[in-house]
């Protein structure tokens, strides 16, 4: 993530964040939610940027919104879901991709009277809930898969230890994330038993 506090203009303060990024053309910025967050730990800023190369900033945005409504956390920054953005500008370098995903934003908006991000977050999830199966939702479905949940910055949210835990959460802390429900113990207990020598 790139910050970009320091060259934010003063007079830009009282803008809104949409018509700054309609103003920035072909980036997603925004500000960290939870200042006391893993992930606040990790970035140099509170502030963050993504640079977009094919997609319009507003595009981004919109792409961003979906994805946040297709895989709901509630405490995730968008700083993570911009990499889904990220990734799906680079596809769209593609000519036939570009296409799926700028008809499918203006599917939507003109489905929304014009604008489908000044819509209600209920009325947004039953138009993208209508989209189910289409080539536009599978291929941001499928980006966000893998986009979202192999990242740095959502292991940190989760919990998730990276390669530390690859050598097996039952010897190495396998009772430490939070965020799973309480498991029932199995009659031999979860640890596996050692063959005898």
């Amino acid at each position: 993530m790139l910050s970009r506090r320091s060259s934010y203009p003063s007079s830009c303060s009282h803008l809104s964040r949409r018509v700054f990024l309609k103003a920035s053309g072909g980036a997603l910025v925004g500000t960290l939610a939870f200042a006391s967050g893993p992930i606040a730990l990790l970035a140099p800023s509170r502030s963050w940027a993504m640079p977009l190369q094919t997609l319009s900033s507003r595009q981004g945005e919109v792409l961003l919104e979906i994805t946040k409504q297709m895989f709901p956390h509630a405490t995730l920054e968008d700083a993570v879901y911009a990499f889904v953005v990220k990734d799906l500008d680079r596809v769209a370098e593609a000519e036939q991709t570009r296409e799926l995903l700028q008809g499918g934003i203006a599917s939507l908006d003109d489905d929304a009277s014009g604008d489908w991000l000044a819509l209600d977050r209920q009325d947004q999830f039953q138009r993208i809930k209508s989209l189910e199966g289409t080539p536009f939702f599978e291929k941001i479905r499928a980006t966000a898969v893998v986009s979202l949940y192999n990242n740095p910055l959502a292991f940190a949210h989760f919990g998730y230890q990276g390669k530390e835990g690859d050598v097996g959460y039952l010897y190495n802390g396998f009772s430490d994330l939070t965020w799973l429900p309480d498991p029932p113990q199995p009659e031999d207990g979860f640890m596996p038993g050692k063959a005898a020598s």
